[in-house]
C-alpha cells in the first residue's frame, strides 16, 4: 500500500511520520512541494497511491477520476480550506474524503494579530531601514480604541477576535453563518460591507466561496476609511489584488500584510512586490511545529481509518 502527501508543512516533517506508516506496512511518498503542484502532476502521481493528504493542490476531478481509475481509495484535506479539493467528484466516484477542521484558529490568530500591530506601528519599515543603515521613527498608531472589520467568525476569526479584543480595540464582525449569541464575544455583527467606513482595520480569515471571491474590490475599498489598513490570512483571491493595488496608490488603503495571494507564490512581476507599505507572508500562517504535528496526526488517523489499517 503507497500514501501520497503533497502538503508542504508535513513534508517539512516528514521524518518524524516515516514511522507512522512503517508500522503498517505502507510506502510513503513525499515529493518536493513549493506551494502546490500541478494538475498534471498529480494526475501522474495520485493514480499509483492508495492513499493522498492533499495540501493546498488542486485537487480536481480530472485528478480524483485518474486516481480511480488507478490505486486511489481515500484522500483526506490536510488543514481547514477545501476550496481547492472536488469534494462532489469525490462523491460521484465513491473516494471517501474528509478534512481536519478547527485546526489552526489560535496559530493564524496569533499572526493575524502579528500583522495588524506591524501594520501599526510600521515595524516593517523600521526594520527595512536600519537593515540599510538608516534609523527611522515613524509616527504609528496604537491599537487601543481602533476599529477593525473581522471578515470571517469561524474557529480563526473567534480566536482573532479575542486576541484583539485583549488591545481594547473594537471588532465588527462578517460572517452569515455566525449569528449573534449572548454567549459570543462582544463582538458586534453586521453584514458586509455595512458600516466599513467605521473600520481602521480590514482583517480577513474567511473561506473562500463564491459569495467571498473578491469580496474586497474597488467598490468596498471605496466605501471603507480612507488610510484603512488591510490584512489577508484566509484566502488570496478575497481580495481583487488589482484593486488593491490602486487603492494603495490612490492613498484610500494606507498599507497591507498579506499571507496570502491570488496566485501563488506571488508572481514575480506582481505590482505588490513594488509598493514600499506591503507586508508578505508564505501562505505560513499555520505552519508551527506544534500545529503541524496536531493535525497531521488527525489526518494520518483518518486516512488510516479509510484504508482500513487502523
Amino acid at each position: 500500500m503507497k500514501v501520497l502527501v503533497t502538503c508542504p508543512p508535513m513534508l517539512g516533517m516528514i521524518e518524524s511520520f516515516r514511522p507512522l506508516f512503517a508500522a503498517k506496512g505502507i510506502e510513503l511518498t513525499a515529493p518536493k512541494v513549493v506551494q502546490t503542484l500541478s494538475e498534471a502532476e498529480l494526475i501522474a502521481l495520485v493514480p499509483q497511491h492508495d492513499g493522498w493528504i492533499i495540501g493546498d493542490d488542486p485537487a480536481t476531478r480530472a485528478v480524483f477520476t485518474a486516481g480511480k481509475v488507478g490505486q486511489l481509495k481515500a484522500a483526506v484535506k490536510w488543514g481547514i480550506g477545501v476550496d481547492n479539493v472536488d469534494f462532489a467528484a469525490c462523491k460521484d466516484l465513491g473516494i471517501p474524503i474528509t478534512n481536519t477542521p478547527n485546526m489552526f484558529g489560535a496559530e493564524v490568530a496569533d499572526i493575524a494579530v502579528g500583522y495588524v500591530i506591524a501594520l501599526a506601528r510600521e515595524t516593517f519599515e523600521i526594520d527595512r531601514a536600519v537593515r540599510a543603515g538608516g534609523w527611522p521613527k515613524p509616527r504609528g498608531i496604537s491599537l487601543a480604541g481602533k476599529t477593525v472589520a473581522l471578515i470571517g467568525y469561524g474557529d480563526i476569526g473567534k480566536n482573532t477576535a479575542k486576541r484583539l479584543l485583549a488591545a481594547d480595540m473594537k471588532i465588527i464582525a462578517y460572517d452569515p453563518a455566525t449569528a449573534q449569541s449572548a454567549s459570543a464575544l462582544p463582538a458586534q455583527f453586521a453584514q458586509w460591507p455595512q458600516r466599513l467606513a467605521e473600520a481602521d482595520f480590514i482583517v480577513t480569515t474567511c473561506a473562500l466561496t463564491p459569495s467571498s471571491h473578491h469580496m474586497i474590490n474597488a467598490a468596498t475599498l471605496a466605501l471603507a476609511k480612507p488610510g484603512v489598513r488591510v490584512v489577508n490570512v484566509g484566502r488570496g483571491p478575497v481580495i481583487d489584488e488589482q484593486a488593491l493595488i490602486a487603492a494603495l496608490h490612490s492613498g484610500q488603503v494606507y498599507s497591507v500584510a498579506l499571507d496570502v495571494f491570488e496566485l501563488e507564490p506571488l508572481p514575480a512581476e506582481s505590482p505588490l512586490r513594488l509598493h514600499p507599505r506591503c507586508v508578505f507572508g508564505s501562505h505560513n500562517a499555520s505552519n508551527t511545529a506544534d500545529a503541524v504535528q496536531r493535525t497531521s496526526a488527525i489526518a494520518i488517523s483518518k486516512l488510516f481509518e479509510y484504508l482500513g489499517v487502523l
